[in-house]
């Protein structure tokens, strides 16, 4: 549920943001310079067809080290091979890395030269939606979720990529990540209060002009609302990790152990709210829970370690999901996605150092819409 341990989030200089200078000039050539027209903007679902997933290399000696940095990497070279079974892969790295990228993701993945902190594409890369001149990226201002990890180059990541790719880019009137929300591509979004009704992120917002920022952002007209944890792990809790659409009037929960931990109170509460709640067309959601695997089957890990199924990521399809160890745990949940995804091939790959750090395969994509 958390990204702590590999990301450190204890304080002291090193967690400061670096300047765009100390990114070393390795974003790309300029920026791109925000849209003022071309909305409305409609966010697809992730269900919808991809041109292409995004995914960001993790350098060694950043927020990575010892024996986490080669881990990592490992893990971020299966989930890019595995997507490029089903739909192009493109993998930003810093160019004195890109060759140890491209060796390690083989030929069938595209990598380009453009500077990271870490991997997760989810929150640092452009969130992609549709107008009517086509497609747009949002910059949602990536600020280490609030200030709390190194990020002089992940904060440019959304502007750099956009101008590699010549896409338009909204400036948000927010800050926030991808990870924050999820939309049933029929009107409806959810998202925690904790991860953007937060001062380290939205000062002086209130959830109202949050809620207004959003539906303008992405098309929707409704969007509901969990109280999500706050504080205690580095995203204060993206629903990403806790409720996913299945399709439109589906939702997936992440169902925590039962226990008085801050995870199952958060998992309780947002059950309470989802079960009595309707999306944008007025149905009443059908909840399916998703049971994370026994901590006891799943040998010694980490305080952040995220063992949480429903941070899977849709492909073309397929459906891209972790396995933990908990072999029962892992077939029932295998059975639950494929159930819920008819058509798409499921697909489950190992990836325990990502775990570790507090984070999951949904974390470290971002899918650029076909149009």
């Amino acid at each position: 549920m958390f990204r702590t341990s590999a990301l450190a989030v204890a304080g002291g200089a090193a967690l400061l943001a670096c300047t765009p200078e100390d990114a070393g000039g390795l974003l790309g050539s300029g920026s791109a310079a925000p849209v003022t027209s071309g909305g409305p903007w409609r966010m697809p679902v992730e269900s919808a067809p991809h041109a292409r997933t995004f995914m960001s290399w993790p350098p060694l000696g950043s927020v990575w080290t010892g024996q986490d940095g080669p881990g990592v990497q490992d893990d971020i070279a299966g989930i890019a091979r595995a997507i490029a079974q089903f739909e192009p892969v493109t993998i930003l790295a810093e160019p004195a890395e890109a060759d140890a990228a491209q060796q390690a993701c083989g030929s069938g993945v595209e990598v380009v030269p453009i500077a990271t902190d870490d991997l997760w594409m989810r929150d640092s890369g452009p969130t992609f939606v549709i107008g009517p001149n086509g497609l747009a990226g949002i910059d949602m201002h990536f600020n280490g979720w609030g200030n709390k990890q190194k990020h002089g180059r992940d904060a440019l990541v959304a502007s750099a990529l956009l101008t590699r790719l010549n896409v338009p880019r909204i400036d948000a009137p927010i800050v926030g990540e991808g990870g924050s929300i999820e939309i049933d591509g029929e009107g409806t979004l959810m998202a925690t209060e904790s991860s953007l009704v937060n001062s380290n992120r939205n000062p002086g917002k209130s959830r109202d002009d949050i809620e207004r920022a959003l539906k303008e952002l992405t098309g929707v007209s409704k969007v509901i609302w969990v109280k999500g944890v706050a504080g205690q792990d580095i995203t204060d809790y993206h629903i990403d990790s806790l409720a996913r659409f299945a399709e439109p009037g589906v939702v997936i929960i992440s169902q925590a152990p039962d226990g008085d931990d801050v995870w199952s109170g958060a998992y309780k509460q947002a059950l309470g709210v989802l079960q009595n709640e309707t999306d944008a067309k007025g149905r009443k959601l059908e909840i399916v829970n998703l049971p994370e695997p026994d901590p006891s089957n799943i040998g010694k890990r980490g305080d952040a370690f995220l063992a949480s199924y429903v941070n899977f990521y849709v492909v073309n399809g397929g459906v891209i999901m972790p396995k933990f160890g908990d072999s029962a745990a892992d077939d029932h949940a295998k059975g639950i996605v494929a159930d819920l995804h008819p058509g798409r091939t499921v697909v489950q790959i190992e990836i325990n150092t990502v775990a570790e750090g507090g984070g999951g395969i949904h974390c470290s994509t971002q899918q650029q819409p076909a149009v």
